[in-house]
C-alpha cells in the first residue's frame, strides 16, 4: 500500500536526522517529516482524494496535553487525482490535474489556468507549464519504452527457456538489430 510506502519515507527523514539536525539526547531538535504523494491513475475508488495520516494524541487513561510539537513529527498526504465528472473534481485537486495531465496540450492547460483559476500567463509561467508539459510527457515515453524493453526480454528469455536457444539465437529470430543486442543481454535472468 503507497500509505505504508508514504509513512516509511516519513520514517527514514526522521532517522536520517541524527548527527544532521541533533545529536546525542537532544530529541526536542528533531524536524517533522512531511511525505506528499501525488498519484495521477490511482484506482477508481481513490480518485479525487486527498488523505493525511499523521501522529495524533489519544488519552486513554487519564487527561493530559502534551504540546503537539513533541508527537506530530510524521505526516503522510495522499493526492489521488481523478477525471471530470465527481463533484470532488474541484480545487487543487482539478488544478493539479490539469498541469499533470500528459493528455492536455499546452495551449488547452494554459486557457483553463487563465480562465478557470485566474492565473496570469507571464513569459516564465508560460515556459514553466511548457516545462511540466514535456515532464509529463517524457515519463509517459520513458514508461512505453521500459515496457518495450521488458515485452522484448521477456519473449528472449520464453525462447531461450521453450526452444533451448542460446541469446544470440532468440534475439536474431526476434530480428533485434546487432547494436540493440547488448542491453538486453545484460537484463536477462541467468
Amino acid at each position: 500500500p503507497i500509505i505504508k510506502r508514504g509513512l516509511y519515507y516519513c520514517s527514514r527523514m526522521i532517522s536520517s536526522q541524527y548527527g544532521v539536525e541533533f545529536t546525542d539526547g537532544h530529541y526536542e531538535k528533531i524536524r517533522k517529516a512531511i511525505s506528499i504523494w501525488i498519484c495521477a491513475d490511482p484506482p477508481k475508488y481513490r480518485e479525487n482524494t486527498i488523505t493525511r495520516y499523521a501522529v495524533q494524541e489519544e488519552n486513554v487513561v487519564g487527561d493530559i496535553a502534551e504540546k503537539r510539537e513533541n508527537y506530530d513529527l510524521i505526516t503522510a498526504v495522499i493526492v489521488c487525482l481523478g477525471n471530470e465528472g465527481d463533484d470532488k473534481y474541484t480545487g487543487i485537486l482539478r488544478l493539479l490535474e490539469v498541469l499533470l495531465s500528459s493528455e492536455r496540450k499546452p495551449d488547452e492547460k494554459k486557457r483553463i489556468l487563465q480562465d478557470d483559476f485566474n492565473i496570469k500567463m507571464t513569459r516564465e509561467l508560460e515556459s514553466e507549464v511548457l516545462l511540466m508539459c514535456n515532464l509529463s510527457k517524457g515519463i509517459e515515453e520513458k514508461g512505453i519504452k521500459e515496457g518495450i524493453k521488458e515485452g522484448i526480454l521477456s519473449s528472449i528469455q520464453n525462447l531461450m527457456e521453450s526452444m533451448g536457444w542460446s541469446a544470440e539465437q532468440a534475439m536474431a529470430a526476434l530480428k533485434i538489430p546487432e547494436s540493440e543486442r547488448v542491453q538486453y543481454v545484460h537484463g536477462l535472468k541467468k
